[in-house]
């Protein structure tokens, strides 16, 4: 009987042991994996406000919101300041894919610089996702198979603003555009949708990136007469021209001033008794509903001001990301970046999408105009919606572009 007794007592513990076995399985995360994440963007210039440290608060979010680390994926996340050149954002690239370890780079504004980063990724075979630069040539002839262009580009800005200006009686145009990848990508995508609408481009001047003394630039754009001066700069650029234009008084003289790219950081920078009537494209922003409020809330109090497109679009790009990362199961960069073009976008800042091959993602964009001061309630209630330009008609259709993989396949 005792024996019997033995072997039962045997049988129990062989039992139990086996079940805090199984349960210790279950509780382990099926996945183990350690990313790291790069942003790399600019942290002390014209862009720093809109991208900067912010980008990097936008990514850890991410991370935090995702419970990585609950789902068994270990994220390291580090950054640099590019300061807006192509060869430095290059060197620190390839740095970080050769020596760092970095699995992804996020952000990159300044479209020369993201063009070089972009050639380096498809040589280390990594993944890009870029919210900061705004030239289309991303996925159009510059296209790499490892880039994924989140937020937004000049041919979503040209088919927002510039279309909508032309369209209100803006048929004639002078641009100022900013000397360098950017700025003549958004005169030409500009410059064919004013074109397609029955407008006319009367001329163009160039000026140095970054500059300070607008003036020269500003009286060529006056004497060409056109009824819309065209910014087709960004950041402390952009805020500088109008404030500039101001002084002249150009407005007040008869002519329009098209802030090609704005970001609710310029508006705060210009104050509505300045800005008040500009119209401006964007893929984000901050008031647009219960989602992206909350969020923007949680932004503010780590970084100090609500976020700019650029910082929602680094958020969004990290999380959908780290869901192809759990889906794939590995740090395979090819597998995981097809992953990314398979699934569906979601989140709640941009709402559903998709990515096509290219690497384009596909989601609406909104036409805003600057609130007078009477219709603003706080330093931050600074837009209002005009239109919802859905992404099939915001963003050049593929079969324009010229992305050879992507056509090919």
């Amino acid at each position: 009987m005792l024996r019997v007794q033995r072997e039962e007592n045997n049988m129990l513990r062989k039992f139990a042991l086996s079940t805090v076995a199984a349960s210790a399985l279950l509780a382990t995360p099926a996945l183990a994996t350690d990313i790291t994440l790069g942003v790399l963007n600019d942290q002390s210039g014209v862009y720093a406000d809109l991208s900067g440290k912010g980008s990097v608060i936008a990514a850890q979010m991410a991370v935090a919101d995702f419970d990585a680390a609950g789902k068994g994926i270990n994220v390291n996340i580090i950054s640099a300041d590019h300061q807006n050149k192509p060869d430095i954002a290059s060197n620190i690239a390839r740095q970080w894919y050769d020596q760092d370890g970095v699995d992804a780079i996020l952000d990159v504004p300044t479209s020369s610089t993201a063009l070089a980063v972009a050639d380096v990724t498809a040589e280390f075979k990594k993944v890009f996702i870029n919210s900061g630069a705004a030239t289309s040539d991303l996925t159009r002839g510059n296209c790499q198979p490892t880039t994924i262009h989140w937020t937004y580009d000049t041919a979503a800005l040209a088919n927002g603003t510039g279309k909508a200006v032309t369209e209100a009686g803006g048929d004639t145009w002078f641009f100022l555009t900013a000397d360098y990848a950017f700025g003549h990508a958004l005169e030409r995508d500009t410059k064919a949708v004013v074109e397609a609408n029955g407008g006319q481009v009367l001329g163009a001047v160039a000026h140095p990136f970054p500059g300070t003394d607008f003036s020269s630039f500003l009286l060529q754009a006056q004497a060409s007469g056109a009824k819309v001066i065209g910014l087709a700069n960004a950041g402390a650029d952009t805020v500088n021209s109008i404030k500039q234009a101001a002084e002249f008084g150009i407005v007040q003289a008869g002519q329009k001033l098209a802030g090609l790219l704005l970001f609710i950081n310029n508006v705060h920078s210009l104050g509505t008794q300045t800005a008040q009537g500009l119209q401006m494209t964007t893929a984000f922003y901050w008031d647009m509903n219960d989602d992206t409020r909350a969020f923007s809330e949680r932004f503010r109090a780590e970084a100090g001001a609500p976020p700019s497109m650029v910082q929602a679009g680094v958020y969004a790009g990290t999380l959908h990301y780290l869901k192809a990362v759990e889906a794939v199961g590995s740090d395979d960069a090819e597998a995981i970046v097809a992953k990314m073009k398979e699934m569906e976008t979601d989140d709640p800042l941009f709402g559903k999408g998709y990515i096509r091959k290219d690497g384009r993602v596909i989601h609406d964009m909104y036409l805003m105009e600057v609130k007078t001061p009477d219709e603003s309630e706080n330093d931050w209630d600074l837009l209002k919606l005009v239109a919802t330009i859905p992404g099939e008609e915001a963003f050049l259709p593929m079969e324009d572009g010229g992305c050879a993989f992507a056509l090919a396949n």
